[in-house]
């Protein structure tokens, strides 16, 4: 349903994105997890058609985003991440005026806005001007404007981001009814969020990603399990996380560049170290090192901080 292949995006000599693939199946939440300037939001941009990759290729459903945008644009719905609202406008009129420029008029309009308002509880709201709402109210009302023309695809980028507890749980909530009808990607910072709402996490460090497991697969890298840390001297970092993750028992692989070389740690509750290194010398990988460390929940939190 949403398919990222190799997608890289620079900005002069500076790299956001650095060759990022990954896919989403239908009817799965994504969670996108890093810290802030780790490239969320701009591989989010180029998902949902708004910024153009420098390399590489994005789909939707099998269209490629940027030959058939329009079409793709059809099937996302795409809440940014600041937010973009008219606060002078009420809050039904916003949502029948962007009903109107995406096609939707007359009965289909009206029942359009009448259902984006009843899934995101928006009835206290209309008749008052966004400007009037809480945060938390105007998250909500840029989810309605995500879901009105009712896309299979959701690409919601921060949506708690700025929200006190029970504001931030109220949307939480939301994004668990929407999940039931939904294909969702949603980046966020937040671990225990993606932990909540997620059936998969991945996580992006320095433009790349660093980890990609099922959200209880890789909660369980984080209490206590083996840690198997293998160092190439360089690698293709996807191959080889592929290789890695396919032996028996994998339960997530993170990676990570450090002076030159290439880290890549296996978690697992086996004694994964026979299995890697067959696997290094099949595959005539150039290894420096291979050691065994036990996992920790900050294991977790280190790499979204830093």
């Amino acid at each position: 349903m949403i398919k990222a292949e190799n997608l890289e995006r620079r900005y002069g000599p500076t790299v956001a994105v650095a060759g990022v693939s990954f896919e989403i199946n239908a009817g799965e939440v994504a969670g996108f997890l890093g810290p802030n300037g780790a490239g969320k939001t701009t591989t989010m941009r180029m998902l949902a058609g708004v910024l153009s990759p420098s390399s590489g290729r994005a789909e939707i459903h099998g269209l490629n985003v940027e030959e058939r945008s329009l079409e793709c644009r059809r099937l996302v719905g795409y809440l940014p991440e600041n937010n973009p609202l008219y606060e002078e406008m009420e809050v039904t009129a916003f949502l029948k005026w962007n009903g109107a420029m995406r096609g939707l008029a007359g009965a289909e309009l009206e029942a359009a806005v009448s259902t984006a308002v009843g899934k995101c509880g928006l009835a206290q709201a209309a008749g008052k001007d966004i400007g009037e709402l809480s945060k938390g109210y105007r998250q909500r009302v840029g989810i309605a404007n995500a879901i009105l023309h009712n896309p299979p695809v959701l690409l919601l980028d921060e949506p708690t981001s700025g929200l006190d507890p029970n504001q931030a749980q109220e949307v939480r909530a939301l994004i668990g009814e929407l999940r039931k009808e939904k294909t969702i990607m949603l980046s966020t910072h937040i671990l225990p969020e993606a932990q909540s709402v997620c059936d998969r996490i991945m996580i992006i460090a320095g433009g790349k990603i660093a980890a990609d497991a099922k959200t209880a697969d890789l909660m369980a890298c984080a209490q206590g399990v083996q840690k198997f840390v293998l160092t190439l001297a360089n690698a293709a970092d996807s191959a080889v996380r592929q290789a890695l993750l396919a032996l028996p028992g994998a339960a997530c692989c993170e990676y990570e560049e450090k002076a030159g070389e290439a880290v890549f740690t296996v978690s697992s509750e086996n004694d994964l170290r026979a299995a890697i290194f067959r696997t290094a010398a099949g595959n005539n990988w150039p290894v420096l090192g291979l050691e065994r460390r036990t996992a920790s929940l900050e294991d977790i939190f280190r790499r979204l901080t830093q």
